[in-house]
């Protein structure tokens, strides 16, 4: 039986503390007779489900291959409200409210997409509970963030002006992000400064609480590394994509990740940084292999991953 495609339909759902939080819902665009694992993507930390509309789009119509993907907002990012307390803007109060998006979706093992924040979250939930969780691809995120890139981070979270136009957010997208994104243009950036920003009676709006840069500044030194987290993936393939010029996750952390996981695989995304926007078909087919692969190895359990 054949479904007609549709974008996305929107999903909103309350917290454990009442907060109202929002996230979407890509359908497959067809039925083969074949199930597939639907994937959950987790954005970075001041990112919204927007960042995925791109990948989502493209997974969830594959040709070949077609499967439900879900995003969501965290709590004051995106189109989910704002915390009263911003102390609730911490990685366990966070995944806490991904398992009961997974809970109400019925999502139970499905893949997970972790943007850097997004991959801290998936890392932590695999301790927590690892059974709400299939396969996770951690984009651009490992058991050690770099100090250098952290202190980037925190420079500019809750400082950003708000553009007048959306031709200004692009611009200054552009220009924020252009050593990072090389070969990204200019019309690019301009739709990406839609995922950044929210839109309010047609003009940017703030796009995350400014109160989470409260989040980071108690932060005093580098952050605690997760190897006991990544050990907790044991149980799951995992592919870690990175940017060529990632300043976050460093080359020799993939390599020990490799070193510690049986069934570990990775991918470079040439000429780009923190984290890579996932919206180039090179990237996007490299995970719709993973996540074929993944599947086809829970027929075939010895199956390699180079």
């Amino acid at each position: 039986m054949t479904r007609m495609y549709q974008a996305f339909r929107e999903i909103t759902f309350t917290a454990r503390d009442g907060l109202r939080l929002y996230g979407r819902h890509y359908p497959a665009a067809f039925w083969d007779g074949r199930e597939r694992r639907p994937v959950l993507c987790l954005p970075g930390l001041t990112r919204n489900g927007r960042d995925f509309n791109v990948i989502a789009e493209a997974l969830s119509q594959h040709t070949e291959a077609p499967r439900d993907v879900y995003t969501i907002d965290y709590r004051g990012r995106g189109a989910s409200e704002h915390a009263p307390d911003w102390r609730s803007y911490a990685v366990p109060i966070e995944m806490m409210d991904v398992i009961d998006f997974i809970t109400i979706t019925g999502i139970q093992g499905a893949a997970i997409i972790g943007t850097s924040r997004g991959g801290l979250i998936a890392m932590v939930m695999a301790a927590a509970q690892p059974r709400a969780m299939g396969p996770v691809v951690l984009n651009d995120i490992g058991p050690v963030i770099d100090q250098k890139g952290l202190s980037r981070i925190a420079a500019y979270v809750g400082r950003i002006p708000l553009p007048a136009t959306w031709k200004e957010a692009g611009a200054l997208v552009h220009d924020m992000g252009r050593r990072a994104f090389p070969r990204i243009s200019a019309e690019e950036w301009e739709e990406v400064a839609k995922q950044w920003f929210n839109e309010h009676k047609g003009r940017p709006a703030p796009g995350y609480d400014p109160a989470l840069s409260n989040a980071l500044s108690v932060l005093d030194g580098p952050i605690p590394q997760l190897w006991p987290q990544f050990e907790a993936l044991k149980r799951v393939p995992v592919m870690v994509v990175r940017g060529e010029t990632s300043d976050i996750l460093s080359a020799a952390t993939v390599e020990e990740m490799r070193r510690r996981h049986h069934a570990f695989t990775s991918y470079v995304v040439p000429a780009q940084g923190h984290a890579p926007l996932l919206r180039d078909a090179e990237t996007i087919d490299a995970i719709a292999q993973f996540l074929a692969a993944t599947e086809a190895s829970e027929l075939q359990p010895r199956l390699a991953y180079g």
